[in-house]
């Protein structure tokens, strides 16, 4: 059996690629929640739930690259490899829907997902830097602007504070990233 690439606690932000009918991998932002089994949940109907059903795997991978997270995240984007030249590592795993149920409007399902092959392509050294981290919350304060269990108003008021800590914090890519959120989301 074949491990993580890396060490998972919590909820782990990654991106995922899974195989579309059009032979194209779709790129899509999924939380990893830590655990034996690793599980994920997909929202709504969503690209990325539709190909887990009819393929039953896809590649995770682990970006530190917030532009790439950011489109990930908030755009439709394909892909001819399943493999992200930005992926620092990456595996391949298995996924079975576990549940599924209702939150508001929103339909999630839950998948285990368990790894078949995984491979790190580059190590660094970790940083932190505070406008990479406020890309990924406006990424999910922007996905759900649109969802009626959330109030919009206060989802703008955090994207507001985001724009401000990557406007302090943030170097060049967190900057083009929160670009692209404003843009993909519209706000």
């Amino acid at each position: 059996m074949t491990d993580w690439p890396v060490d998972l606690r919590g909820v782990t932000e990654s991106v995922v690629t899974t195989l579309g009918p059009n032979g194209l991998w779709n790129v899509a932002a999924l939380g990893l929640h830590a655990g034996d089994p690793v599980t994920a949940r997909t929202w709504g109907d969503t690209r990325t739930r539709r190909n887990l059903h009819r393929q039953g795997d896809g590649v995770v991978q682990f970006v530190s690259d917030a532009v790439v997270f950011a489109d990930a995240a908030l755009a439709v984007r394909e892909e001819s490899d399943p493999v992200l030249d930005a992926a620092d590592a990456w595996v391949e795993v298995e996924v079975e829907q576990v549940d599924s149920g209702e939150s508001g409007d929103a339909r999630w399902e839950e998948w285990e997902l368990r790894p078949v092959e995984s491979r790190v392509e580059r190590e660094t050294v970790p940083t932190t830097n505070r406008g990479f981290y406020a890309v990924i919350e406006a990424t999910v304060a922007a996905s759900r602007l649109d969802v009626p269990t959330y109030d919009a108003a206060e989802l703008r008021s955090r994207l507001a504070y985001f724009e401000s800590v990557v406007e302090t914090c943030g170097g060049e890519r967190e900057r083009e990233a929160f670009e692209r959120v404003r843009e993909y989301a519209d706000w």
